[in-house]
C-alpha cells in the first residue's frame, strides 16, 4: 500500500466545495496531472495563500462538509495531482467521500472536538501526518506540539479500495 499523508495543509473553513477544489472551467483537461496547477485556485480561506501553502503537502485538515457541490471526480484528482492523498475533516459530502476512495485516497472523518484540537494545537506550524489504514490510526506530529495519535475508522470496502489503489485497480483484480 502506498504511503498516506505527509505535510499538512490546514484549511480553516466549512463547506469547501468542488468548484473551490478545481474550478469547472478546467474540467475539460484530459489528465489528472493537467489539473494540478489549478487545484484550490478559487479557494478563499483564512490565512490561505495557494502559492505558499499548497506545494509539498500530502494531507489536508479542514472543517465540516468538505467536498460539497458537484459530483465530479476531478476534485480528488486535482488533490492527487498535487501529492495530497488524505483529507481529514469533521464531515464530507457523500459523493466526494466516495470519489476519494475510488481514487485510492482517504477521507477520514473525525469528531468536531478533535478537529478543533488539531487546529488549536498544530495549525500555523509545520505538521506531518502519517495515516496507517491497516492499523486504523492517524499520527500528527510537529516539533512544538509533539505527537497526537488518533484512531481511524475505515470500513473494509474502503480499506480494500485504498489497498488496491482505487476502484479501477480493485475491479481489475476481481472481475
Amino acid at each position: 500500500m502506498k504511503k498516506l499523508g505527509g505535510k499538512v495543509l490546514f484549511l480553516d473553513k466549512d463547506d469547501i466545495n468542488t468548484d473551490e477544489l478545481i474550478p469547472a472551467k478546467y474540467l475539460n483537461e484530459d489528465s489528472k496531472k493537467a489539473l494540478g496547477p489549478y487545484c484550490l485556485e478559487d479557494l478563499s480561506a483564512p490565512g490561505f495563500d495557494r502559492a505558499r501553502d499548497l506545494p509539498g503537502k500530502g494531507a489536508i485538515v479542514s472543517r465540516a462538509n468538505f467536498g460539497c457541490g458537484s459530483s465530479r471526480e476531478h476534485a480528488p484528482w486535482a488533490l492527487e495531482a498535487n501529492g495530497i492523498n488524505v483529507v481529514v475533516a469533521e464531515s464530507f459530502a457523500r459523493i466526494f467521500r466516495r470519489n476519494m476512495y475510488n481514487c485510492g485516497m482517504v477521507a477520514a472523518e473525525l469528531p468536531k472536538a478533535v478537529i478543533e484540537e488539531l487546529f488549536s494545537r498544530f495549525s500555523g506550524q509545520e505538521t506531518v501526518m502519517e495515516l496507517d489504514a491497516e492499523k486504523g490510526e492517524i499520527l500528527f506530529s510537529s516539533t512544538r506540539a509533539g505527537i497526537l495519535k488518533l484512531p481511524l475508522s475505515i470500513g473494509e470496502f474502503e480499506l480494500a479500495m485504498v489497498r488496491s489503489g482505487g476502484w479501477v485497480e480493485f475491479a481489475a483484480k476481481r472481475y
